[in-house]
């Protein structure tokens, strides 16, 4: 093998700088990421051409988001009470204005419904049947099954051999999950059992945050968080996590000589063409070097090409450049994008976590920047005609107790998974519509309940892939790709 020295630091996909650089194994990288770029428009069922993943860890309350209960009892509506939207009859929390403005796109779910009141992220984004609190935190388990992002990518890849493309097809924004806080690593948006190849295409964030956040518990935290998902400078960027580009080391005109001399190498390797495989063997190579010079990704990132404007209208925090990223990632071309909001500091110091400070973080940070940056984000991809191709999925992994606890300061909700709400939209979703009802006390499915499994069974249909389509374990084994989940027909328009 011919070798030509590097930094030995591991690529995203865990793949060695210096193995990037060694001539015969840039073969082998362009194998993990052989499904990266190869995008096929789905079948003629496939509504959506990409999917915006938006996944707001810690788990939002129903009551003071998408399902109001203003008739029920203090402790149980809580201090905050509704308001009007777009949608005769619809009322959402006082908290979230703009988003109700833009209800008639949007489908709102207040019946999903799961087991498990923990952090089961990874539950929530894959087909995996059972889950345990030691999985929370141990996200290479082989109980774990692979991420939506990663089953697009996989079917796609097989779907569509060999054709190139210049970005990546499972991208997540705004760093590797919970990476950036205090807390254990949380399992979910990973390849699982298809391979760390499949892992979604990490970016990073450069920058500080401006903005302290209140404090997730009042009676002890010390720490004062200047939060990015709060607020943000505006030289602050996105970039391709630090695996996921090029070493410093090498400027673009090495990189280009190397591939010509891959091209030279390749040549000479006559057992290949005898072989008859040498063309594959050229075109995953040529995957690899796609995908980390992509100049494509790196332009679509850079939010600082948007007018002042528009960066205004999404907010000028981490979440709100994320979303406005993630809108020009699908603009570009990208199959499916993930914006996770998680933590940042001291443990669950960003999350909707809200154990304590419940409405201080409600009212001061959480719902106004949800709330900017959601809305924009719809009504943007609605302006520029992007809504209808494009499948937007906001979700968590629970929802919130109905009965408040008042001894906290500042209030509580705690984790409750048998009723919550998520919002879904474009795609082939419905506009304007509400989807099943939960009880007078907002803690119990009465109508409609549906899964985060048939919201995956769904998304997947919507996408080309019938819920029927299975994917290989290491053992080969056949896996429907939503698990249990069935696509819901009452959620499309």
């Amino acid at each position: 093998m011919l070798h030509i020295p590097g930094s030995p630091k591991q690529l995203c996909g865990g793949v060695t700088r210096r193995e990037l650089l060694q001539i015969g194994g840039i073969g082998a990288l362009g194998m993990g990421l052989d499904g990266a770029l190869q995008a096929e428009q789905p079948g003629s069922q496939a509504k959506a051409k990409s999917c915006i993943f938006v996944f707001l860890f810690g788990s939002p309350p129903q009551h003071e988001t998408f399902d109001p209960k203003p008739d029920a009892a203090t402790e149980i509506q809580g201090e905050m009470g509704p308001i009007s939207t777009s949608l005769p009859g619809v009322q959402f929390c006082e908290g979230l204005p703009r988003i109700a403005q833009v209800a008639d796109r949007l489908t709102v779910v207040r019946s999903m419904t799961h087991p498990y009141p923990i952090h089961c992220c990874a539950y929530v984004m894959t087909g995996m049947p059972v889950y345990s609190i030691p999985l929370e935190t141990a996200p290479r388990a082989p109980e774990h099954w692979p991420f939506m992002g990663s089953i697009v990518d996989y079917l796609d890849a097989e779907r569509m051999g060999n054709r190139m493309e210049s970005l990546p097809r499972n991208i997540g924004l705004p760093w590797r999950f919970c990476s950036h806080g205090s807390s254990p690593q949380q399992a979910g948006p990973y390849g699982a059992f298809l391979g760390n190849g499949y892992d979604p295409f990490w970016t990073d964030f450069a920058g500080e945050g401006t903005t302290v956040v209140p404090k997730l518990n009042a009676d002890s935290q010390t720490e004062e968080v200047l939060d990015p998902h709060a607020g943000i400078t505006p030289d602050a960027r996105l970039q391709l996590a630090a695996g996921c580009r090029l070493p410093e080391e090498i400027p673009p005109n090495r990189f280009d000589a190397r591939r010509h001399l891959l091209a030279q190498f390749d040549a000479a390797r006559p057992a290949m063409d005898a072989a008859g495989d040498s063309g594959a063997y050229t075109s995953q190579q040529e995957r690899a070097f796609s995908l980390i010079g992509s100049r494509q990704i790196r332009e679509a990132l850079d939010v600082g090409r948007e007018s002042e404007a528009m960066r205004a209208q999404y907010g000028m925090t981490l979440f709100g450049q994320s979303c406005l990223a993630a809108r020009r990632l699908v603009e570009a071309g990208a199959r499916f994008v993930s914006v996770f909001w998680d933590p940042y500091g001291p443990h669950g110091a960003s999350v909707w976590d809200t154990h304590s400070n419940h409405y201080p973080r409600l009212r001061n940070y959480l719902l106004p920047v949800f709330d900017q940056s959601f809305s924009t984000l719809i009504a943007d991809l609605g302006d520029r005609g992007l809504l209808d191709e494009t499948l937007v999925l906001c979700t968590s992994e629970h929802g919130r107790t109905p009965q408040l606890d008042s001894k906290p300061t500042g209030g509580a909700r705690h984790h409750w998974s048998r009723a919550y709400s998520s919002v879904f939209a474009g795609g082939g979703m419905a506009r304007g519509q509400v989807v099943g009802e939960t009880d007078a006390l907002g803690g119990d499915v009465v109508q409609t309940p549906i899964s985060p499994k048939d919201m995956q069974a769904t998304a997947y249909h919507l996408l080309g892939y019938p819920e029927s389509t299975t994917v290989p374990d290491q053992q080969g084994r056949p896996h429907p790709i939503a698990g249990s989940g069935r696509v819901r027909h009452e959620l499309f328009g």
